[in-house]
């Protein structure tokens, strides 16, 4: 590892150009957020990850004391990380003792040649990761971004906000959660033309469910497990759960958010709903007309009455399945963070209307400063204009979009 420059990678998003840095790389091995399924390496050798290592935060390889099986074979010691694999040689590692026993050559982007220089005459295997990460790179870094925000003091976040008049902040989180919509919906619209209707949908659903510390493993399960297995009964909750004994990750989980609840959630999910993403699909074709000059400026009160919100939502969530199987407010952020945005990507739901619907629904499970903070900035205040998630996204999208996710080079 060198105490040089940071090593980001400039990567052109939907907006515009941003940045991804190493260390997000290094974070996504350590927490195995990729298809660990059909690894390979550039010579076409299996790869199987027994344990990634110890992240080493000083001198030397990225990770120690990794065990990989490389076509079978087991093999014990480092593996460095680097966005592309001319950075190796960038960086000497091949003259370097304390890089004598990397194993493997963990890269971003795919590499020109096949292996990496090793100490003496030895070549190490290259894994690169792209081909095999579950989302696009601008995903996994607004997800890192995200975790810094969540941090955040309230009243810092709603600091450049109080700066603004009332009808400025109004017209501003329309804006800032157009953004937000509009990437969820590029993003749905990319898992669908990778995995097909049915399993981004599936997908999807147990990510969501997996809450934030437990996603990695779900997109595992929905990967190993496709819908039609666990609609033939073919899925038990059990052989599930003892698939993945090693990955899931419990501390800090609420009691009632543990992924074994949730997975036992979305087992009675599709019992009542089977096919649910056909039924979904179906839904948003018969979505209800919208209102002549409807728009998110209106108070949110008085726009989701007259859409008739609650009985829409009651309906859809009723003829998937999801009543009674997943609970408030983490219901609320299947429909914000999953259902609306993969019918609108699909187009079974106009993006226009999709977003006026989406804007206007409920906030769902949120981390408490970011409401807080929708609250004193006043973008949303009393029963006249409740908090809602297009309030709580725009503010989020502002943030994000002006967050700076810092990398280190190794």
């Amino acid at each position: 590892m060198s105490e040089s420059l940071p090593h980001v990678e400039e990567v052109q998003g939907l907006y515009g150009p941003f940045q991804f840095p190493e260390l997000l790389l290094q974070r996504i091995w350590s927490e195995q957020s990729f298809n660990l399924s059909g690894l390979r390496t550039e010579q076409e050798a299996t790869v199987k990850i027994t344990r990634p290592g110890r992240w080493n935060r000083q001198g030397g390889p990225d990770f120690r004391e990794a065990e990989i099986k490389l076509d079978g074979r087991i093999c014990r010691g480092d593996v460095e990380i680097h966005l592309r694999e001319q950075d190796w040689g960038a960086h000497q590692h091949a003259s370097d003792p304390a890089f004598a026993g990397v194993i493997l050559h963990v890269v971003l982007f795919p590499p020109s040649r096949s292996t990496s220089r090793g100490a003496g005459a030895g070549e190490i295997p290259i894994l690169a990761l792209l081909p095999h990460l579950w989302h696009d790179l601008e995903e996994y870094a607004s997800d890192a971004a995200m975790s810094a925000i969540a941090q955040r003091p309230a009243d810092r976040l709603a600091q450049s906000w109080r700066e603004l008049s009332a009808g400025e902040v109004r017209d501003r989180i329309v804006v800032e959660a157009h953004r937000r919509w509009t990437q969820k919906v590029h993003y749905a619209r990319q898992r669908i033309a990778k995995l097909g209707w049915e399993a981004a949908c599936h997908h999807t659903a147990l990510e969501i469910l997996g809450y934030r510390f437990n996603r990695a493993p779900m997109l595992a399960v929905a990967t190993a497990w496709p819908l039609e297995r666990w609609v033939s009964g073919d899925a038990s909750v059990e052989s599930i759960w003892a698939s993945q004994d090693d990955r899931w990750r419990l501390g800090g989980v609420r009691p009632a958010n543990h992924p074994r609840k949730r997975l036992e959630a979305y087992a009675r999910w599709v019992e009542t709903g089977e096919n649910w993403p056909e039924r979904l699909d179906a839904m948003g074709q018969m979505w209800p007309a919208m209102p002549p000059g409807m728009s998110p400026q209106v108070d949110g009160a008085e726009l989701r009455k007259t859409l008739g919100l609650k009985a829409q939502y009651g309906a859809v969530m009723a003829a998937l399945g999801l009543t009674g199987a997943v609970g408030q407010p983490r219901a609320d952020n299947v429909w914000g963070d999953g259902l609306l945005p993969l019918l609108a990507a699909k187009g079974s739901l106009a993006e226009p209307a999709g977003f006026t619907w989406w804007f206007c629904s409920w906030p769902g499970d949120q981390a408490a400063n970011l409401a807080q903070a929708a609250r004193l900035a006043g973008i949303a205040e009393g029963r006249q204009n409740p908090l809602a998630w297009g309030h709580v996204q725009g503010l989020l999208g502002q943030q994000l979009a002006t967050e700076a996710v810092p990398g280190r080079g190794t």
